[in-house]
């Protein structure tokens, strides 16, 4: 999402709160449960699962595997819940041509460096610069190049922009900045 007007130009970046994060930190908390529950009932030789009785898995080693596979999954899927909790990747980017400037925020992890900010003045910007690397996992990714500070990254990596998307954002960028892009 973003808005437009003739001097400023503010976009919006979703962060981890994604319907993908949410479907695997699901997965993942249910699946570990499972695999908890499987371990816990094999220990304690009660049956607590409706598909088999507690004998047909012993507990050592088919019972301590899963219960072992249900605490890490248990860790997993607390560190996506986490992520989802805090929106950490969300931001916005603010490109002003009024005053020369552009900022860059995110969210990041709780902490000390948990607000991330950059700022830097337009003109010492070089260039808009896609990374376009084609195969199987394929990926395209938009930077600005800052001079003294080398390539600062707009768009995140997992994103699955097609060329089309990625060329017309870049030169959206370019033509507003009026600076030239690069391809590599």
């Amino acid at each position: 999402m973003s808005w437009r007007s003739e001097h400023i130009w503010i976009e919006l970046i979703r962060g981890s709160r994604k319907t993908s994060n949410f479907c695997w930190a699901f997965i993942l908390l249910f699946g570990s449960l499972g695999f908890l529950l499987v371990g816990t009932s094999s220990y304690l030789g009660r049956n607590w699962i409706l598909f088999f009785t507690s004998q047909e898995i012993l507990f050592f080693p088919q019972g301590l595997v899963m219960s072992f596979y249900g605490i890490a999954g248990l860790f997993i899927s607390s560190y996506l819940w986490c992520t989802i909790f805090w929106n950490v990747g969300s931001g916005y980017d603010r490109f002003d041509r009024k005053k020369g400037i552009v900022c860059i925020f995110r969210w990041g992890f709780p902490g000390k460096n948990r607000r991330i900010f950059l700022r830097f003045f337009i003109k010492d910007i070089q260039s808009v610069r896609i990374e376009v690397k084609d195969g199987i996992s394929a990926r395209r990714v938009l930077y600005m190049d800052i001079r003294g500070q080398g390539a600062v990254p707009l768009t995140r990596t997992d994103e699955n922009f097609t060329p089309r998307e990625i060329e017309q954002k870049a030169a959206e960028l370019a033509y507003f900045l009026r600076i030239p892009i690069e391809v590599f």
